[in-house]
């Protein structure tokens, strides 16, 4: 049974289908998330198979309230809670060591466990109402672009999903920040809305330097990930017309992803535009890797933002799409990567 709403009925219905096994597709602040019981593996299991994702993949348990931490995470050390007080609910993920109970299904058999509370209001009642830990990642086959809004999650996932939770477009658009907190040492493992700068004010230091041990495999940390059918091609706003021209001369049907159409710019050339501001930019990112999809688009040339801010989240992203993996440099002496 399908909920396209989220009415009291749709919630209630969505609670029936979580409590029997079921998968629940929902939406939260970042992206849409398709859920099931995190302590049941069987239920667990079908996020995989929906999605082709490696089992060996860690998902993230969604929690109502930061008090939930302690009942999946051993030995929570202090900054989990600053950083809970400051971002929770919010679009942050924290990795810390995982309580025994925790099944392998959820944590891919590591020895942690990645815990969020969500922002978005649907996502806050889900939660409140069922009473326990949501896992779910992206509702979006394996490496694709992450859905945005329900439609998405309609076309990604079809009658793979039990029940779906419309909440309307993401607020933030990209997904969490994550860091991992499991080793005595805060280390950023993918950026986000939630920014360097901003985990640093809220620490009151500089985030500290990755510590030399290899950081536990985090969700969303393949070099290829968030990718369009579309060969996505990174440019510089002074290149990204010539690049684009360039792919259009090989025979490419060609999108250019920016915020600003250069000069120039033939109608034979879609423009996918992106508002100016980053935080636009994140919320409009993923609809516009769709619509190249729709366009049937070969070829995006895509002008990643400055690397500063949410710029960064979103270069990390277009690079992934891109299948570059990883190279963004946030500020302060944090070198991790976890990839």
């Amino acid at each position: 049974m399908s909920a396209h709403d989220s009415s009291d009925k749709a919630l209630a219905e969505a609670v029936r289908c979580l409590q029997a096994g079921g998968l629940v597709a929902f939406p939260t602040e970042t992206v849409y998330g398709l859920g099931a019981r995190a302590r049941d593996p069987q239920a667990v299991a079908r996020i995989f198979a929906a999605k082709g994702r490696p089992a060996d993949h860690p998902l993230i348990v969604h929690l109502a309230r930061a008090a939930q931490i302690s009942d999946w995470a051993a030995d929570v050390p202090p900054v989990a809670w600053t950083l809970a007080e400051a971002f929770w609910p919010g679009p942050l993920t924290m990795i810390l060591r995982r309580r025994p109970m925790v099944p392998d299904a959820v944590t891919g058999g590591l020895d942690t466990v990645a815990l969020r509370v969500p922002a978005h209001p649907v996502a806050q009642a889900l939660l409140e109402t069922f009473g326990d830990g949501i896992a779910a990642p992206s509702a979006n086959r394996y490496g694709r672009v992450s859905p945005t809004c329900a439609a998405h999650v309609r076309e990604e996932l079809g009658d793979a999903v039990d029940c779906l939770l419309d909440g309307g477009p993401c607020s933030v658009g990209i997904e969490s920040t994550i860091v991992d907190l499991s080793q005595g040492v805060l280390r950023l493992l993918r950026p986000g809305a939630i920014t360097a700068e901003q985990l640093a004010t809220a620490l009151g230091e500089p985030l500290p330097s990755s510590p030399s041990t290899p950081a536990p495999r985090a969700p969303g940390s393949d070099a290829s990930h968030y990718a369009p059918a579309a060969r996505v091609v990174l440019a510089s706003a002074d290149a990204a017309l010539n690049a684009a021209l360039h792919w259009q001369a090989q025979g490419a049907t060609v999108g250019l992803l920016a915020s600003q159409a250069p000069p120039g710019l033939p109608d034979t050339i879609v423009w996918l535009r992106l508002p100016e501001s980053d935080l636009g930019q994140a919320r409009q990112l993923y609809a516009q890797l769709r619509t190249a999809d729709h366009r049937k688009l070969s070829v995006v040339v895509a002008v990643p933002p400055p690397a500063t801010g949410v710029g960064v989240a979103l270069g990390d992203r277009l690079r992934r799409a891109a299948g570059l993996g990883l190279a963004w440099h946030a500020t302060d002496g944090d070198q991790g990567d976890g990839h």
